[in-house]
């Protein structure tokens, strides 16, 4: 065995609330640790999942901060929903380390496995054949007054909304120092392509293939002319200033998850951040087939060149002595 500094490890992060995600990380500990790797959980998730560090070989490790816990890891595995992986991504930010997420939540759309995956996800992770893939981040910047007051950082999105339900805020859009427009709304959304599918895809905004590096600024209800879903590029910057001679607050949020109130004259400004997120892949599958699977999205009738083919070899051997039109014809 190697020593515990040259030791693989492996991050592990559960949405313990879950008794499908508990049992599937349980299963994790005992397999990948039967395998030899070293498998680390926060203190917090690992006596919400009554374990005991001395029951396995070699023992697990526990760990009580979330700001380091990726350090030495060589992936972060995680057992929920998209809120899990957003919460992953968070604890890995400053080690870098890549983040691997099986499905228990619903769409999971920046999940790599599912349940019945768990096997090959294991195997996966054992014989280290996944793939790193970057995702562009967003820094945040919140200013008073002029004074920096916040920064923070986000994966899928920021946004800018109303905080009473029975006002909307009055904002003015300024891209790279020169002002857009001003909307009275409900709110605004700045997303990454890979939140493109989340907060912005329900916001009426576009959806962005991970290629692509651009922001996305999306008006939520917007009561004016011009209040159409802007995709700016990657090294813009983005501000949003929240009228200061209106009566309506608003509040940022970050993933959903980092909250920032934001009173009248309130700025923020969103650029690229510096950092990226590191997603985990266990096969290169073209984006569009994730679309497809994740929101189940009806595609009968499409006739691919291994379609067409097989539907022309199919004919022939049930008319053999029939000509096959033209437009039939496999692909050359």
């Amino acid at each position: 065995m190697s020593s515990a500094a040259t030791q693989r490890r492996v991050l592990l992060l559960a949405h313990t609330g879950r008794d499908a995600a508990r049992d599937v990380a349980l299963a994790f500990c005992k397999s990948l640790t039967g395998h030899g790797l070293l498998v680390r959980l926060l203190e917090a998730d690992a006596a919400e999942l009554g374990l005991d560090a001395q029951a396995y070989d070699p023992p697990l490790e526990f760990v009580a901060a979330e700001d380091d816990a990726g350090a030495d890891c060589e992936l972060a595995l995680v057992v929920g929903g998209d809120g899990s992986i957003l919460r992953a991504a968070e604890v890995t930010r400053a080690s870098g380390t890549p983040v691997l997420g099986v499905n228990l939540g619903h769409v999971g759309f920046l999940a790599e496995a599912e349940p019945e995956d768990v096997e090959a996800t294991i195997e996966a992770v054992v014989g280290r054949t996944w793939i790193a893939e970057d995702r562009l981040t967003l820094d945040v910047r919140v200013f008073r007054d002029g004074e920096l007051v916040n920064q923070t950082f986000a994966l899928n999105e920021a946004s800018i909304e109303k905080a009473a339900r029975e006002r909307m805020i009055e904002v003015v859009v300024e891209i790279d120092g020169r002002p857009l427009s001003r909307w009275g709304c409900d709110g605004v959304v700045l997303s990454t392509p890979t939140g493109s599918t989340a907060y912005n895809f329900s916001a009426g905004g576009p959806v962005v293939w991970p290629g692509v590096e651009a922001l996305v600024v999306v008006p939520i209800s917007a009561h004016a002319l011009f209040a159409r879903p802007l995709v700016v590029a990657p090294d813009s910057v983005v501000a949003v200033e929240v009228i200061a001679r209106t009566d309506g607050a608003a509040v940022l949020w970050c993933d959903g998850r980092r909250a920032v109130d934001l009173p009248p004259g309130a700025r923020i400004e969103v650029r690229r951040g510096p950092k990226p997120v590191r997603l985990a892949r266990l096969h290169l599958a073209p984006f569009t087939d994730r679309l497809v699977a994740k929101f189940d999205l009806p595609v009968e009738g499409w006739r691919g060149s291994a379609q067409r083919r097989r539907r022309a070899e199919e004919q022939r051997s049930e008319a053999p002595h029939t000509a096959v039109p033209p437009w039939e014809e496999p692909d050359a």
